[in-house]
C-alpha cells in the first residue's frame, strides 16, 4: 500500500531509533578512538546492541528472505554510527532467520559486500562467524567459496577464509585450513599474520600434534607473530604442567 513503509524499512528504522536512544556519549568518544573509526559511535556495548536487536526483531518481523537481506544491507550501507553495522550483523545472524542462512548467490553477495566494505577487524571477525555457520550447513559450497576467498587480493576476505573455522574442533577441515593459510602466509600485513596464528592456536586445542608439525614444517615461512600465536596455548599448557 502506498505510504506504508516496507517491512525492511520498518525494521531498519526501529533498530536505528533504539540504538540512538540507548547511547552513552562519553563512552562513544573512547570507542571511536579505540576502533580508529570514521563512523562515530552511540556509546553502546556489543551486548547492549545484541539485546536491542533481539527486541526489535521480535517487534518488527519481516515476511520474507528478500526483506531480511534488504534490512541488513540498509542498516550497513546507510549507517551513521558504527553500532548500526554491529546491528546489521545481529539481524543477519538472528535465530529467527536461521533457516534463511543459505549460501546462495544472494546471501554470498551480501556477505562479500559486508566483509569488503567493513574492512576492519571488529566487523570482519563477526562476519567470519557467519561464514563458519554457512560452512557447517553446506560444506561443499562454502569450501569452494572460502578457497576462492583465500586467494583474493582483498585482505579481509582472506582473513575470513582463515578464521571461519574457529571453534570447529574435530569438524575442522584441515585441508581447507592449510589452503587458506597458504594464501596469506607470505603477506606482511598484521591482520593476515594474526589470523594465521589465531586459527592455528585454536586448532591446537583439538590437535596439538598436527599444529606442532605444521609450525615446524613452515618455520621458515611463518612470521614470528604467526609462529608465536600458533604455539601460545600449547606453551601455556606445558608451563602449567
Amino acid at each position: 500500500m502506498d505510504g506504508v513503509p516496507r517491512a525492511s524499512d520498518q525494521l531498519a528504522g526501529a533498530v536505528r531509533t533504539a540504538l540512538a536512544a540507548g547511547g552513552d556519549p562519553e563512552r562513544a568518544v573512547g570507542q571511536q578512538r579505540y576502533m580508529k573509526s570514521a563512523l562515530p559511535f552511540h556509546g553502546l556495548t556489543v551486548p547492549q546492541v545484541r539485546a536491542l536487536v533481539r527486541k526489535v526483531v521480535a517487534a518488527h518481523p519481516v515476511p520474507d528472505r528478500a526483506s531480511w537481506l534488504t534490512a541488513v544491507t540498509m542498516l550497513w550501507d546507510e549507517a551513521t554510527h558504527r553500532e548500526q553495522r554491529y546491528a546489521a550483523i545481529g539481524v543477519l545472524r538472528h535465530r529467527r532467520y536461521r533457516e534463511w542462512l543459505i549460501p546462495d548467490e544472494a546471501l554470498l553477495g551480501v556477505l562479500r559486500h559486508l566483509v569488503t566494505t567493513g574492512a576492519w577487524w571488529d566487523l570482519v571477525d563477526e562476519l567470519s562467524h557467519v561464514a563458519g555457520d554457512l560452512l557447517a550447513s553446506d560444506r561443499p559450497t562454502m569450501t569452494t567459496v572460502l578457497r576462492a576467498w583465500s586467494r583474493e587480493p582483498d585482505l579481509w576476505l582472506r582473513r575470513v577464509s582463515i578464521i571461519a573455522q574457529l571453534g570447529a574442533r574435530n569438524a575442522t577441515d584441515v585441508e581447507l585450513l592449510t589452503y587458506a593459510i597458504e594464501g596469506s602466509i607470505d603477506d606482511p600485513d598484521f591482520f593476515a599474520r594474526k589470523a594465521i596464528g589465531w586459527a592455528l592456536r585454536d586448532y591446537s586445542k583439538t590437535n596439538a600434534a598436527w599444529v606442532r608439525g605444521y609450525v615446524a614444517a613452515q618455520a621458515s615461512r611463518l612470521s614470528p607473530l604467526s609462529h608465536r600465536e600458533a604455539l601460545k596455548w600449547l606453551e601455556a599448557q606445558a608451563t602449567a604442567d
